[in-house]
């Protein structure tokens, strides 16, 4: 095992002797943070910053009741429940390939997106491209094990359901969405605002209907980088809760390539209306004015988002450079917003 890949895993094992939330309803960045550093070039400081952030972190919660092929549904959406679906989970991807079990555990928990403000579904996401691009070491794949586990125990289904059915591409779709009346709320609270605000719905199915599987991925990128775009401007509205506008829908994207091609659109219709109410509920209605900044490498950026320490700004630098990795000129506005979460976000605020 060369040192990066002991350093993973040494990490996640340490996180896994940790609960997945803390201070009553924080979510643990750690396994998402780490393996966004060790990604880009930072597996050096994995454990220095780990020992700093599990200071806060909890001990792992008391099991209450064995989950069962035949009674797990009782246990959906029971945050008490997060230890005993850690090991229902774990003994899923002991006894059967891990891909089977996340094709299994993807469409009962995808309309559950919203839990935990998407940080399941993003956690699921970084196991899922450690697992792809990193190996399949016992670690890694108890990471998955703990990510669905988490989703499940935290499935929460948003107030509304949208279904894209019009002809607009996402950032103009994200720029007419209507804001809820009080931008002040919780995320509970805000989201629970959706179905009286005027026109929300017409503006969010105005989305463009996908016509197969590949269009809906396609789509699902542009709207990765117009979310994280659009963060250069309208982070301000909440500096931490509107990164998940972004890197949820990525977590989304890293993880087609595994799931059964004919789970890819309704993955765009989940990721599209998370990503949609996060920003209706929290993006303000002016913008920031332009932040200038000299010529950066995207390596660059990295850095100064280690530097700084806070793992939302390390996770949406992470998926700053997936958007401007995608064409061969890069992608300035990415990186800016990256550059922005820094300046809006201050390290351990969680």
């Amino acid at each position: 095992m060369d040192t990066t890949s002991g350093t993973l895993d040494e990490a996640l094992e340490r996180l896994h002797a940790t609960g997945p939330e803390f201070n009553g309803f924080l979510s643990n960045h750690g396994p998402m943070a780490v393996e966004a550093l060790i990604r880009h070039g930072q597996a050096r400081t994995v454990h220095r910053w780990l020992d700093v952030y599990a200071t806060q972190l909890e001990d792992v919660p008391s099991t209450r009741t064995t989950i069962t092929d035949t009674n797990w549904q009782e246990a959906l959406g029971d945050p008490r429940r997060v230890t005993d679906w850690t090991a229902y989970l774990t003994r899923q991807v002991a006894e059967r390939p891990w891909r089977e079990v996340l094709a299994e555990w993807w469409p009962r928990l995808l309309p559950g997106i919203a839990g935990a403000a998407t940080h399941p579904v993003i956690r699921v996401g970084h196991a899922v491209r450690t697992l792809l691009e990193q190996g399949e070491e016992e670690p890694r794949i108890a990471e998955l094990a703990h990510a669905i586990g988490y989703w499940a125990a935290r499935h929460t289904t948003l107030p509304v359901s949208v279904r894209p059915s019009g002809t607009t591409a996402p950032d103009d779709a994200l720029a007419a969405l209507p804001h809820v009346a009080d931008q002040q709320a919780s995320v509970i609270d805000g989201l629970a605002q959706l179905p009286g605000t005027a026109g929300w719905l017409a503006a969010a199915e105005s989305l463009r209907a996908p016509q197969d599987p590949d269009d809906a991925r396609d789509q699902l990128a542009a709207l990765v980088r117009a979310a994280t775009h659009r963060y250069l401007d309208y982070g301000h509205g909440n500096g931490v809760l509107l990164v998940h506008a972004a890197t949820a829908p990525n977590a989304i994207l890293r993880t087609l390539p595994v799931l059964p091609r004919e789970l890819w659109v309704a993955s765009l219709g989940a990721a599209w209306t998370a990503s949609a109410a996060l920003t209706s509920v929290y993006s303000p209605d002016e913008p920031l004015p332009a932040l200038k900044a000299g010529p950066l490498s995207p390596e660059e950026v990295f850095e100064r988002a280690a530097a700084h320490g806070d793992a939302h700004a390390i996770k949406l630098t992470d998926t700053a450079l997936d958007v401007a990795s995608w064409t061969a000129v890069g992608d300035d506005r990415a990186l800016l917003a990256a550059l922005r979460s820094l300046d809006l976000i201050t390290p351990g605020e969680d």
